[in-house]
């Protein structure tokens, strides 16, 4: 551990930092070093400038323009069309069919010069014989309508009129009064009756007590106390002792255990305070970049594996 500082334990986590070894050499910094040695030594590959496209074949691979097909035949479409033209006459077994003599022309309106059939008599301009015409006859007489809205006005409407029936007032009450006369006819005797009463149950109540009971029991009556329970003396509060308790303050009694460590005793420089150790902390770490650049460059290659980067 230093006089003075931190020791390596507090200062990155380590008991002890090792030193910084090297063989002796000077630093060569990265601007002065070679790059890529070969390519300004011996001979070099060169290419010529680049060549613009045209019709010719300066710029291609291949010497000769090739094309898809060889040797393939031109065609005609319409030399393809008259042969197919020709071959469809030399089917015809005669000549080409003519009629006798050429078509007639009408000479007007509604004329049947030319046709095949000739006038027909249907259309002709001759009338057909026809019946008499007979006149269909009248038409009906009515009378003359009434007036009235049919409310109210009598014979106004198609049917006659119905003629007057006298509607008691009490009809209804006397048909069912009629009703019931009849059904009491036709009854032989009177409703039908059972002879027995209802009871609780089928036989007599065993249960049931025919003696006087006794005189109920006098119970005796509990006196209220209506004077209310006073103490004979008013309560005492707390005041800070013991005034209103059952028994007075203790009796002092001396410590029996021995007097305890002052603070000042404990903060004395002659009394080694016992430290625990810092808890964990962190390294340095190195990268994943330079830790593969040491597995392949050592103290004993460094010198012959050129440096890929120039700064």
């Amino acid at each position: 551990m230093p006089p003075e500082g931190k020791s390596d334990m507090e200062r990155i986590g380590i008991f002890k930092e090792l030193g910084y070894i090297s063989i002796g050499d000077k630093y060569t910094p990265f601007i002065y070093r070679p790059f890529n040695d070969s390519a300004y030594k011996n001979k070099q590959m060169l290419s010529g400038p680049g060549k613009s496209k045209s019709a010719l074949q300066v710029g291609y691979f291949d010497t000769q323009f090739k094309r898809i097909f060889e040797r393939e035949a031109l065609t005609d479409p319409v030399k393809i069309e008259r042969q197919y033209r020709i071959q469809q006459t030399k089917r015809n077994i005669g000549k080409a069919f003519l009629p006798s003599n050429g078509e007639k022309k009408t000479c007007g309106v509604g004329s049947y010069y030319g046709t095949f059939g000739g006038p027909i008599q249907a259309m002709s301009a001759l009338q057909n014989p026809r019946k008499p015409n007979k006149s269909p006859g009248k038409n009906i007489y009515s009378n003359p309508p009434k007036k009235g809205s049919g409310y109210g006005y009598p014979d106004v409407t198609l049917s006659k009129m119905v003629s007057h029936s006298s509607d008691p007032y009490d009809r209804a009450k006397e048909m069912l009064k009629r009703e019931i006369m009849a059904h009491k006819s036709m009854l032989k005797g009177g409703a039908f009756r059972l002879n027995l009463h209802p009871v609780e149950c089928f036989d007599s109540n065993p249960y049931k007590f025919d003696k006087p009971l006794p005189p109920p029991k006098k119970t005796e009556e509990k006196k209220h106390i209506t004077v209310p329970f006073k103490p004979s003396s008013p309560s005492k509060k707390t005041g800070g002792m013991k005034a209103g308790a059952f028994d007075s303050y203790p009796i002092y009694s001396a410590e029996p255990y021995g007097s305890k460590k002052t603070k000042s005793a404990m903060m004395n420089k002659e009394v080694k305070i016992f430290h625990p150790s810092p808890g964990p902390k962190s390294t340095p770490v190195k990268s994943i970049i330079s830790l593969n650049v040491n597995k392949a460059v050592n103290s004993t290659n460094y010198n012959r594996i050129p440096s890929v980067m120039a700064y």
